[in-house]
């Protein structure tokens, strides 16, 4: 083992799995863009990364080389075992919570993992400028300074941003905006004074701690201020951005430990949550730069909440399976209350029952439907409802007139007419699934409260809408006992 460890060999061979690991890491990338390969794709992210660990803990053990042998074997087992334990706690903790967490709890867990990779950069980016060995005067030290500054910077913003959004999507925190006198200018005022620390701390190699732990307590703050100060409506995105960040986070810790491999996922995972985050701004008609500056150019109000639009008026279960009985096409357009109440697979069997009636059935989903990109398409891919049935928006939104009977199971923002029509609302702009074309909209809810976005929805007063209170499971297991066989 040791003669293997010492080999010329080994840094190659480690170079060389880490190459394969991004390979499969692209793959995994590629396979996971489209649901008939989402599986294949996260089995090429696996495979990639156990080969990523298993070649780190070899470099590892390499590093802990020692010249006197007893000393080497004591320096090796004590590295390595440290590393392993640490390896041992996550997967356990992980293991844990990947076996118990609910699917309507997934965006806070993922807001939650975020901020773990933005705290690694910031113990990492502090740990490399208290080495003792790490470079100080020359380029290699300016660039090895500014590394540490920006990897701790970024990490620091995304371990309090992700932690605020985690708040916010576990509903202890208030999903409305917080608007504070002058926020922009003092978002602002924290990045100026940040390039004034990064100017004292190139300049004092001496008391460098200083500036560097004065600027990570100010991107704390920043990263806390950044995401308090976006409403709930568009947390799908912060969420998405904040990947984005980790990702970032990751590429600049693997430039302070050296490691190619690192950098590389970083990088893909970075530019990856930036696209996507692009996506889904452009998708709710809103502005890229001002969603990641903290909601830049938003006054943070939220209006439309006391606007009386008059009676809503309720449908039960029995008469909404007599409209799906007698309906020859029906879209379903489901939303975060779906979740909360598990109702996918009654959704899967209602489905399954139409359709062996004959009834053109489909889904609409909204970009930014649930609180995680995606949500919505796997909790139906869960409940094995077919692929080719599961629309976007853009794919449906021009059958709705066509449409005979709408089911609006837990959707509320993402359906919500205000967003075209009221241009004092918080969603104003945003392009939604326009349901009210439809010849009859049946919503499941359980209150008249508002949605996520604290905006009440015109949709449930109109004609042609019915509402039908209780737990969306419960009722969606009504119908299909009452549809007629």
């Amino acid at each position: 083992m040791s003669d293997f460890l010492t080999s010329d060999k080994l840094p190659g061979l480690v170079q060389a799995a880490y190459i394969i690991a991004a390979v499969l890491f692209i793959a995994a990338l590629a396979g996971l863009s489209r649901h008939e390969t989402a599986k294949r794709g996260n089995l090429a992210g696996m495979v990639g990364m156990g080969l990523a660990l298993v070649a780190t803990l070899l470099l590892a053990a390499r590093r802990a080389e020692l010249p006197d042998p007893l000393d080497h074997w004591r320096g090796l087992g004590s590295t390595l075992g440290v590393i392993v334990v640490a390896m041992l706690i996550g997967a356990a903790i992980g293991a844990w919570r990947a076996r118990t967490v609910q699917m309507t709890g997934m965006p806070e867990l993922v807001a939650i993992l975020h901020s773990f990779v933005g705290l690694a950069a910031v113990l990492v980016g502090i740990n490399s400028f208290l080495d003792p060995e790490a470079p100080t005067i020359g380029s290699l030290g300016t660039i090895h300074e500014v590394e540490v500054f920006i990897g701790v910077f970024i990490g620091a913003v995304t371990f309090t941003g992700s932690i605020v959004a985690n708040l916010k999507l576990s509903a202890k925190m208030k999903s409305t905006p917080l608007a504070l006198p002058g926020r922009h200018l003092l978002n602002l005022a924290i990045i100026v004074l940040s390039v004034a620390l990064l100017v004292w701390f190139m300049n004092d190699h001496d008391h460098g701690i200083v500036p560097l732990l004065l600027m990570t307590a100010l991107a704390l703050a920043l990263g806390f201020h950044l995401v308090a100060a976006i409403g709930g409506g568009d947390m799908p995105v912060v969420v998405s951005m904040l990947n984005s960040y980790s990702g970032w986070a990751a590429a600049a810790a693997g430039f302070l430990l050296d490691n190619d491999l690192l950098i590389i996922t970083g990088s893909l995972v970075g530019s990856s949550g930036a696209i996507l985050s692009y996506i889904m701004c452009k998708a709710m008609n809103r502005s890229f730069i001002s969603v990641i500056a903290g909601g830049f150019g938003s006054d943070g109000a939220v209006s439309g909440e006391a606007r009386d639009y008059g009676e809503h008026r309720e449908i039960q279960a029995a008469e909404a399976a007599e409209l799906l009985a007698d309906a020859t096409s029906v879209v379903i357009t489901p939303g975060y209350g779906m979740a909360v109440a598990q109702a996918q697979y009654p959704v899967a069997e209602l489905t399954a029952r139409l359709r062996a009636r004959g009834v053109d059935v489909r889904f609409g989903i909204h970009p930014v439907a649930g609180r995680l990109p995606g949500h919505m398409n796997v909790l139906l891919a869960e409940a094995r409802v077919p692929y080719d049935i599961v629309l976007e928006m853009d794919e449906i939104n021009a059958d709705f007139a066509s449409t005979d009977v709408v089911l609006v199971i837990g959707a509320n923002d993402t359906v919500n007419p205000a967003a075209l029509d009221e241009p004092g609302s918080p969603i104003a702009g945003m392009p939604v699934l326009e349901v009210w074309h439809a010849r009859d909209v049946i919503v499941f809810k359980r209150s008249m409260a508002t949605g996520y976005a604290g905006v009440q929805n015109p949709l449930f007063f109109k004609e042609n809408s019915r509402m039908l209170f209780g737990d969306a499971k419960d009722r969606v297991e009504d119908i299909v006992r009452a549809l007629p066989s």
